[in-house]
């Protein structure tokens, strides 16, 4: 498993028209090439009448799998620079699905590639980014006492504090980077003088907004 990588916010629709043409792109995170060969068909049902249902997709921690489709557009003019924007982006596990219903008015190859790519650009920037890093998860015990100590400590850290449990004590579910679950503890003991009861959980992905960057 990646410890970090890039991917969609959430699954989205973004509407764009260029010259009377309606570009619209649908994006979906997938974890593998039969789940995006079955949501372009999705796609392909539910915009039958369109001109083109053009598609790019990236799949694998190292985008082993990386498809593009012009579909019937001219070679090379929709699903290369579709694909060019998520690769731009550095994204991982996602497919993006431009649907196109032609508006009366001719494109030309260059008008074609930068309006399927617009398409994808801006998609992106409103269904925005974020980043996915592997953390382990740790729940932090301590007496009501050193509770809010610790909870001021979290929050001004750069750990990631997910909740608060209120029982006979006080228990934060904090995510931490595998590598610094050790001086986590130790930051930890530190803090509280020893009085502190740690239990190390699953590992599982973290997401956090990344800034919009340029397209271009």
């Amino acid at each position: 498993m990646l410890k970090h990588y890039y991917t969609i916010a959430k699954d989205g629709i973004v509407e764009t028209e260029i010259k009377k043409s309606r570009f619209i792109c649908h994006l979906k995170r997938v974890s593998n090439e039969a789940e995006a060969q079955e949501y372009v068909q999705t796609i392909k049902k539910e915009h039958w009448k369109a001109n083109h249902n053009c598609v790019a997709y990236l799949i694998g921690d190292q985008n082993d799998v990386q498809r593009a489709y012009d579909d019937g557009e001219p070679s090379g003019t929709a699903g290369v620079p579709m694909l060019e924007v998520l690769k731009k982006q550095e994204l991982k596990y996602v497919i993006a699905v431009v649907t196109r219903y032609f508006g009366g008015t001719k494109l030309g190859a260059g008008g074609l590639i930068r309006a399927y790519g617009k398409s994808v650009s801006v998609a992106l920037d409103q269904i925005g980014v974020v980043s996915r890093d592997l953390q382990v998860t740790i729940s932090v015990t301590v007496t009501y006492p050193a509770s809010g100590k610790l909870e001021n400590n979290l929050k001004e850290s750069s750990y990631t504090l997910k909740d608060i449990l209120y029982t006979e004590n006080v228990t934060f579910i904090c995510s931490v980077d595998e590598e610094k679950v050790d001086s986590f503890k130790n930051e930890l003991i530190n803090w509280l003088s020893g009085q502190v009861e740690f239990e190390i959980g699953e590992m599982s992905y973290q997401e956090s907004k990344r800034l919009k960057r340029s397209n271009t």
